[in-house]
């Protein structure tokens, strides 16, 4: 039997848990695991809504960015770029994590912040991989944090509960990082890959006709998905292992396997996305054990990730515990549903996993300490959790990277 160990570290204050399915005029709250993979996958009769999708002008596309697509061509998209996050493929790029990882702790002197050192690691593992590779990673880093600083909004809400100030406010803090990007990152990367195609996202874009605005809409995407959140979820698995000394030492002397059992517990119980949204097209039955309702067409599905991993009928007893290798139904992910589920599951969980693992084998190799504790905050456009501040510092006689 594992050990049982610290409850969850994120909790949204006002957030609730129950119940397991509340409707509130349009929206419909699901909090149970079986019914909140029901409406992940009910392809059919929802579109995606997450992530302002809905506010996302779609006339400037030849072809609709991956993210709010649905139906056949989403489909076709998502099958060709799915074999760049393959674990296969992935796993080649290990080589080059590692001596990321290396190269970056080695440059640590004295106290350090492991989500910024972290940023700097997830940009540039992802920007090889998708083809960003024309411009400094520190810079481009900067440019894609500097996205996230919105006004507050409400996906709620037709108007997502914004003033025209807030609204003029979200149109130039958006836009700015976005031309910036397409200037500094996007444009010579697709420049350079038009004359000499690499085996990158890119260069498979260009292959596939996608336009210049497809191109960078796809690069943000990506960038955000695959850099920024995996960011969160490296400082949030180092804060649990760093707080639990047994956890740590059984991560670090444990194989792959078990490392990454650790790892997906955590993400289940710290899911970095708390909440992914469908909107109703066409009407259908949803349950809940003998609990059946029928959501109709406008209605809004807000899927509640964080009490669905916590579903204790799905997930089993104590499901708060962080314990690795709990026994699971058919068809749960040990991972719940942190990576989503249906047609807009994420392609990236095997680079996410593999790029954390990475990093944090060889940081907690060196012994460090938590200097100061992290500063949760959250963020309503990925609608998760961010932990600023963390503080570290490598303790005397701590290994090397190298020997991790």
């Amino acid at each position: 039997m594992a050990d049982q160990h610290d409850r969850r570290r994120a909790t949204k204050p006002g957030e609730t848990t129950g119940p397991r399915l509340e409707h509130d005029g349009i929206v419909w709250h699901v909090r149970s695991l079986p019914a909140a993979r029901e409406v992940l996958r009910a392809r059919e009769q929802t579109v995606q809504a997450g992530f302002t999708a809905e506010r996302i002008p779609r006339r400037f596309f030849t072809k609709h960015p991956i993210l709010i697509s649905d139906g056949p061509a989403h489909d076709e998209q998502r099958s060709k770029v799915a074999r760049f996050f393959a674990p296969v493929v992935v796993e080649r790029y290990a080589s080059r994590m590692e001596a990321c990882a290396d190269r970056l702790l080695g440059e640590v002197d004295g106290t350090f912040r492991l989500d910024e050192l972290a940023l700097l690691y997830t940009v540039e593992v992802t920007a090889d991989i998708v083809g960003l590779t024309a411009a400094p990673v520190p810079k481009m880093a900067r440019r894609l944090v500097s996205f996230f600083n919105q006004p507050p909004f409400d996906i709620t809400r037709a108007d997502l509960g914004r003033t025209p100030r807030q609204w003029a406010r979200a149109a130039v803090n958006g836009m700015v990082p976005i031309v910036r990007m397409w200037f500094a990152d996007v444009r010579p990367a697709v420049r350079a890959r038009r004359r000499a195609p690499q085996g990158d996202v890119i260069s498979h874009l260009i292959a596939e006709g996608y336009s210049d605005a497809d191109i960078l809409v796809e690069c943000v995407t990506y960038g955000t998905a695959g850099m920024v959140t995996t960011r969160e979820f490296i400082a949030m698995a180092a804060w649990h292992l760093l707080g639990d000394e047994p956890l740590r030492r059984r991560y670090l002397g444990a194989e792959k396997a078990e490392r990454y059992a650790i790892l997906h517990e955590i993400i289940r119980l710290e899911p970095v996305v708390g909440h992914l949204y469908r909107r109703v097209h066409e009407s259908f039955e949803l349950g809940d054990g003998p609990e059946r309702v029928t959501v109709q067409p406008g209605d809004l599905l807000d899927v509640c990730i964080r009490p669905a991993n916590a579903d204790a009928d799905a997930v089993g007893a104590d499901p708060l515990d962080l314990c690795p290798y709990r026994p699971l139904p058919a068809g749960v992910a040990p991972y719940g549903l942190a990576f989503g589920d249906g047609a807009h599951k994420c392609p990236g969980q095997p680079l996410a996993i593999l790029e954390s693992d990475v990093l944090l084998t060889r940081l907690l190799s060196r012994s460090p300490e938590l200097v100061r504790e992290p500063t949760l905050g959250w963020d309503d456009l990925i609608e998760g959790y961010t932990l600023r501040d963390v503080e570290l510092r490598f303790t005397a006689g701590g290994s090397s990277p190298a020997s991790a």
